[in-house]
């Protein structure tokens, strides 16, 4: 597949224990930078140390604190990145919260806004109270958002007594429990430096970068603490505990159906876990991309349509597949869905002479990436693979053969936990 492309991050950790990765982009004018904690929805328990009793806080604080960052007593940090020429954002997800800018200028200015607001908390009772409204209106909107039902309900029915089952805004009630030294405890806790990563991807210099970096950080104290030691997330291994169906009624227009996959693997290393991955995303791209035969014929019988989508999750602590459509036929699909994963082994063998071409195409997306700064540092996973970086995962893909695609591909299906969630129309009477 030629030459191994050398990786040019530039990686260093701080004394207060802040991962910093950066990568120079030449001839870029635009510099995206994210600053990730390993903090999501599912960290619903922890201690600080082992004789400690378990803490359990109000699912969606996670979500909460990420919203409740950015305003501080005397400003907005949006306002701030604005007045900088930056576009910021930020987003959790089950296992971790990222804050993040784009900038063409002022890179000095936007990092330290960056920085200061993220470490620099302030929650007073009045704020707590008028985010509860915010969020529970949010949280009312996904509620009557089908395809976040859809999804979610997936999820319920794959993880029924695991903390992936709770939508990651939390619920009305609970986030009513969320006070400002709720906030503060758990804060301290998840926002160490030692539990967070910095990227800065695009036009920059590393050398001056890392000193602005540590500058900012040098003049600062942070207090001492141990990394929270986590609940863990799954009850039952076995995945003896899948719910095989569900349906629900929505205002839509045609049944929507999502088949969900639940893997019972684990991995030791972070890279065998990336490894896993890209085998896995590889031997689903043979199963059921549109260009595949299984996919031809379930659309000339109208079992499923362009609404047809799958995906593979893979995060801290579990991983799954869904493969979702809108269609008149739902058993029709559930059933199809699950006899092309009972016969994967025979179907991608007979398949085998695809696979280069699905590798080359999958290669071809991750190479396209290069030229996206957003890109490049969103795929940034941390511990999760090891530190890997885009490069390392281009390498990892041109290593794998079909035998890998084939053994990591079986072994994620074999256990066969399959779940249907269904949403249909409301009857009109």
């Amino acid at each position: 597949m030629g030459a191994k492309m050398a990786d040019p991050v530039v990686r260093k950790v701080l004394a207060n224990g802040l991962t910093v990765q950066l990568l120079p982009m030449a001839n870029f004018h635009k510099t995206y930078a994210i600053l990730t904690t390993n903090f999501g929805s599912v960290d619903r328990k922890y201690k600080l140390s082992p004789n400690d009793e378990w803490k359990t806080i109000p699912d969606g604080i996670a979500h909460f604190l990420e919203h409740k960052l950015f305003e501080k007593e005397n400003y907005d940090a949006f306002e701030l990145f604005g007045e900088h020429g930056a576009d910021a954002n930020a987003f959790t997800g089950f296992t971790q919260t990222s804050y993040l800018f784009s900038t063409t200028s002022q890179l000095k200015e936007n990092l330290e806004v960056l920085l200061d607001f993220v470490q620099a908390p302030y929650f007073s009772a009045a704020s707590v109270a008028k985010e509860q409204g915010i969020i529970g209106e949010e949280i009312k909107m996904y509620a009557d958002n089908p395809g976040n039902r859809l999804y979610m309900g997936m999820m319920e029915n794959l993880y029924p007594h695991d903390p992936m089952h709770i939508d990651i805004a939390g619920t009305v009630e609970s986030i009513a429990q969320i006070t400002p030294e709720t906030l503060y405890e758990v804060y301290r806790a998840f926002y160490q430096p030692s539990n967070m990563t910095l990227s800065v991807v695009g036009a920059l210099d590393v050398e001056e970068t890392f000193s602005w970096i540590e500058d900012n950080q040098a003049a600062k104290e942070f207090i001492s603490a141990p990394k929270p030691i986590r609940y863990p997330i799954i009850s039952d291994s076995s995945g003896a505990d899948v719910i095989k169906s569900r349906t629900i009624s929505m205002a839509v227009e045609r049944p929507k159906v999502m088949v969900g996959l639940r893997g019972l693997s684990s991995w030791s290393k972070g890279r065998d876990r990336l490894k896993a991955k890209s085998a896995i995303e590889l031997g689903l791209e043979m199963l059921f991309d549109d260009t595949t035969d299984n996919y031809l014929q379930l659309y000339n019988r109208g079992i499923l349509d362009d609404s047809f989508s799958f995906s593979f999750e893979i995060e801290r602590g579990f991983h799954l597949a869904s493969f979702a459509t809108e269609t008149d036929q739902v058993q029709a699909f559930i059933d199809e869905m699950k006899k092309v994963l009972e016969n994967a082994e025979q179907l991608l063998v007979a398949d085998q002479d695809q696979f280069e071409a699905t590798k080359r195409a999958s290669l071809g997306r991750l190479i396209f990436n290069l030229d996206s700064p957003e890109a490049i540092a969103n795929r940034f996973e941390g511990a999760l693979f090891d530190q890997a970086t885009i490069y390392d995962e281009i390498a990892v893909l041109e290593e794998i053969t079909f035998e890998d695609v084939l053994s990591a591909t079986l072994n994620f299906i074999k256990p066969m936990c399959l779940t249907a969630m269904v949403i249909n129309p409301l009857h009109n009477d």
